[in-house]
């Protein structure tokens, strides 16, 4: 069963502009499906996972295309970067031939890669220019649902048309909690892969074919205590000093480490925001891994019922929540990290999201329970920054937005991403 995805759009909108997409994300998060589903009936299709085709790849890049001429997908591209520039002297030979014919310009290759560290350099020398660089993520819980999904945004009257748009929107926390158990891996979220084998599995996988070549053989079972140590701290400072001290490996290997799992996609690090009003701002940025279905199978809980009433169900409850907005961003083609960021300062005021846009502050609060109690003491400690702050928001079970004071809003999870 196919479910649609946000980022189905910009491809399309992408595929109207440029002659490449490339489409990366981590393991199994849908992207060969995807580009299947909106591309396979005009496209030919081909995997560089095969050994021969790989192989054909690596050694007569002409040789493949010869044998796979365009319009053409390619699976798992970041196997033999040398195609890269096979592809671009084809593209720059059409453009020339479609220039002098007073032709319009088609999408000719569809990229798809799980691995970035090889990707990006070869992109940035080979195909600047010339291919839109799309990144994609696992499901939201918008998409789990089957219903379309828009960029996040803190507009009151906006979001309460939102609302009434959607009137059965709401649900549980223990809905909630199934959903943050559960993850946004499609074969998980499908029903095709059975969730415990199947995150096993997709860290076997991930370590044996993404990473193995970037750290020694000997720090592979260090790396995966490493991992497991993160989980149990997502939604927390990034202290190098704490994590290296805690698992025996020294600071820069650390930072090394948490290097690869952010370009690789399984965490993502919120920098906070600085603006050279204050030099008591922590400089630490906060850890989030973006599929909360992985995090807690690291943390061992072995139901949704056991991490609702667990010491960390507030942390994952944030880290569901941030995870659902740098999603919605990357469906929108936007880089979320030009625009979230968090605020704390050494007198320990913090606020868990501050959206920068169009030179105001919007402050965000996230809190597991409903009514928390005064939840917006700390947006205005941003005043120093002398820019306008925005009316906030307070993300929380709710059942309905509602005005909490002049300062903030309080707004429903179950709503968040619609």
């Amino acid at each position: 069963m196919y479910l649609h995805r946000d980022i189905e759009k910009l491809l399309l909108e992408a595929s109207s502009s440029f002659q490449v997409i490339t489409l990366y994300g981590s393991r199994q998060v849908g992207k060969t499906t995807t580009v299947d589903y909106l591309f396979g009936d005009d496209f030919d299709f081909v995997t560089l996972d095969d050994a021969e085709e790989l192989a054909l790849a690596q050694t007569n890049p002409r040789a493949f295309f010869e044998s796979h001429p365009w319009p053409l997908i390619i699976d798992e591209v970041q196997k033999a970067v040398g195609l890269l520039n096979e592809i671009k002297k084809i593209v720059d030979a059409q453009r020339r031939a479609w220039m002098k014919n007073n032709a319009p310009r088609q999408l000719m290759f569809v990229l798809t890669g799980s691995n970035q560290f090889e990707l990006q350099e070869g992109i940035s020398e080979s195909l600047a220019g010339r291919t839109a660089v799309i990144n994609m993520s696992g499901f939201t819980q918008v998409e789990k649902r089957g219903m379309q999904g828009a960029l996040f945004e803190v507009d009151f009257a906006h979001l309460m048309q939102k609302q009434r748009a959607h009137p059965d929107f709401y649900r549980s926390s223990r809905a909630i909690f199934e959903d943050i158990f559960q993850g946004g891996m499609p074969d998980v979220c499908t029903g095709e892969s059975a969730r415990d084998i199947y995150y096993k599995a997709y860290i076997d996988t991930y370590i044996e074919k993404d990473i193995r070549k970037l750290i020694s053989a000997p720090s592979e079972m260090q790396f995966r205590q490493f991992m497991s140590f993160l989980a149990l701290r997502t939604a927390q400072e990034v202290v190098y000093s704490q994590i290296s001290n805690a698992l025996g490996i020294n600071v820069e290997t650390c930072k090394r480490w948490l290097s690869i799992l952010q370009t690789s996609g399984i965490i993502f690090l919120l920098e906070p925001y600085m603006a050279n009003a204050s030099k008591r701002i922590i400089k630490a940025p906060k850890l989030y891994f973006m599929d909360t279905g992985l995090c807690a199978y690291l943390c061992k809980w072995p139901n949704a019922e056991m991490l609702m009433d667990c010491a960390m169900n507030g942390a994952f409850f944030e880290t569901y929540v941030v995870s659902e907005i740098i999603k919605s961003f990357y469906n929108n083609g936007l880089e979320p990290r030009q625009y979230l960021y968090y605020y704390r300062d050494i007198d320990k005021k913090e606020v868990d999201i501050l959206l920068v846009k169009d030179g105001a502050l919007y402050p965000v609060e996230i809190k597991k329970g409903v009514a928390p109690s005064k939840p917006t003491k700390n947006f205005r400690v941003l005043e120093k920054y002398k820019m306008p702050i925005k009316r906030g928001m307070v993300i929380d079970n709710t059942e309905k937005i509602r005005a909490l004071n002049d300062y903030a809003f309080v707004f429903p999870v179950s709503l968040l991403g619609l």
